[in-house]
Formats: C-alpha cells, structure tokens, sequence
C-alpha cells in the first residue's frame, strides 16, 4: 500500500474529500516524524512501536576501493511491531509458508 492509496481508502471510508483526506494522512506523518526527531518513542497499542536507535562511530571499508573510511555516529527511525499485529499476521500454527517446510 502507498500512501497514495491510504489517502484514498481514508478518504471512501470516511466519506471525505481526497484533500482532506490527503491532509490527514500528512499531519499524522508530519507528527510522527517530528516525534522521532525529538527523539521521543511512538506507540501504537496493537500495532507496534517506533524508536531511534543510536549507532556509534566506527571504520568501515569502502566496497569499490577498500579504502579505510570514518562513519559518523547516526540515529536510525526502527520499528518493532506489536504482538497483536504479529499474530494477525503470521501464518496459522501447522501451516508452513509458501516454499517452507514445517
């Protein structure tokens, strides 16, 4: 799904306009990304969780030359998902994947 057509099926089940609709879906993303730049944690009950996740300095190789290169520390937006959305998800009990053995 994109978020295209979240701001369509918000806007058919709500019985908005698509621009109202398309502001919605834009003001909750807009908050939760400034929630992450904050660095505060979001939590969806249900759903899951999104925190930033702090990664240190350290040298790393570049793949082409193999030339020693320094990465700055960086935070990282990770998401965990919920232990009710999980289970809604995964496959029921005895029933392998596609491809999969049990």
């Amino acid at each position: 799904m994109t978020k295209a057509d979240l701001v369509n099926i918000i806007a058919e089940k709500a019985k908005l306009q698509h621009k109202q609709s398309e502001v919605i879906v834009n003001l909750v993303f807009d908050m939760m990304i400034n929630a992450l730049k904050s660095n505060d944690r979001i939590e969806i009950r249900g759903f899951g969780s999104f925190v930033n996740r702090e990664y240190g300095a350290y040298q790393g190789r570049n793949p082409k030359t193999g030339q020693v290169v320094n990465v700055a520390p960086k935070r990282v937006p990770f998401f965990k998902v919920g232990k009710e959305l999980k289970e809604m998800v995964d496959y029921p009990k005895g029933r392998p994947a596609a491809g999969g053995s049990v």
